[in-house]
């Protein structure tokens, strides 16, 4: 299985009642889908990339439940297992989902980036992140400096910031 609208109808259910938590990631999927689309990914690693940027928070929920806090590192440690159950469940195939728990086990890994879809998924992030968290503008910058690499990411950056 290959559908990425069943995952993304998956997460919207995984996060019932949590309306923030949907918003940001249809947010980060809107942005890794328009950027890679505009990079020119082929086809699969598109796929990839969408189905990762829907779940990449999938562990905020357990690292609430658990340690009563979801940050980055959490995110890191609880999602990859709770993405790999949730995509094989869906029928997502056995490779598409180890890369998938990759990503999602990675997404606050600024170092020791591999691969387009790697790199997209960070930056759409930080686009969502950026605004949602009202960061000051000289990190914006700092953040623009150091995370954007693609053109269409540094563009949207750029554009969205007005700088």
């Amino acid at each position: 299985m290959n559908n990425v609208e069943t995952v993304y109808r998956k997460m919207i259910e995984y996060y019932r009642g949590d309306p923030h938590q949907i918003q940001h990631f249809v947010k980060v999927h809107s942005y890794s889908r328009l950027i890679g689309l505009s990079e020119g990914l082929d086809r699969e690693t598109q796929i990839t990339l969408e189905m990762a940027a829907l779940v990449h928070d999938v562990g905020i929920k357990a690292g609430m439940e658990k340690y009563g806090r979801g940050n980055g590192k959490i995110q890191e440690e609880l999602g990859p297992a709770i993405a790999e159950k949730m995509l094989t469940e869906l029928g997502v195939d056995k490779e598409r989902v180890e890369r998938i728990s990759y990503l999602v086990g990675h997404h606050h890994t600024y170092t020791g980036v591999e691969g387009q879809d790697y790199r997209i998924l960070l930056e759409a992030d930080f686009l969502v992140n950026l605004h949602e968290e009202q960061t000051p503008m000289e990190e914006i910058r700092r953040a623009y400096d150091d995370i954007f690499r693609t053109e269409t990411g540094r563009k949207i950056c750029r554009t969205m910031f007005d700088f």
